[in-house]
C-alpha cells in the first residue's frame, strides 16, 4: 500500500521562534478555535503551511490593529464566508457564461405560423 504524501510541517518551538511568540500562546489560539494545528501519532502539534498564514493574519490583527480575539474570531469566520460566497459567486458566473454561450450557439427557432389566434364570437358583435 503505498505511503500518503508527506507535507511540510512545523513543530510548535519551530513555529514560536519564527514568529517570536511563546509557545502557550500558540496553544491559546487552539483552545480559543483560532489555529486547528494536525497532530502527529505521539500527539505533537504540527503547523502547516496554512496555519502558518492563518497564524500571520491572527499576529497582524492582534499586534498591528489590536484586536482582541474575540474580534479576531470574528473576523476570520468572516473572511471564510465571504471567501465561500466568492466560490458560490464564480461558480454561478461560469455556469451562466456556458448557458449564454449554448444559446448562442444554437440556431435561432423558426417561427411558428400554428400560433392560436383569439376567435371573436361573430354573433356578440351584431
Amino acid at each position: 500500500m503505498p505511503k500518503a504524501k508527506s507535507r511540510a510541517a512545523y513543530m510548535i518551538s519551530a513555529v514560536a521562534e519564527q514568529y517570536e511568540i511563546h509557545p502557550q500562546t500558540l496553544r491559546l489560539y487552539e483552545r480559543e478555535g483560532l489555529l486547528k494545528p494536525s497532530r502527529s501519532e505521539g500527539n505533537t502539534r504540527l503547523y502547516t503551511p496554512e496555519d502558518l498564514e492563518r497564524l500571520e493574519v491572527i499576529l497582524h490583527l492582534t499586534r498591528d490593529l489590536g484586536v482582541n480575539l474575540a474580534g479576531v474570531e470574528i473576523i476570520l469566520n468572516m473572511r471564510e464566508k465571504m471567501g465561500e460566497m466568492q466560490s458560490q459567486i464564480q461558480e454561478f458566473i461560469a455556469t451562466l457564461n456556458s448557458e449564454l454561450a449554448a444559446r448562442t450557439a444554437r440556431p435561432p427557432e423558426p417561427q411558428s405560423r400554428n400560433w392560436l389566434v383569439p376567435v371573436i364570437n361573430a354573433r356578440r358583435n351584431r
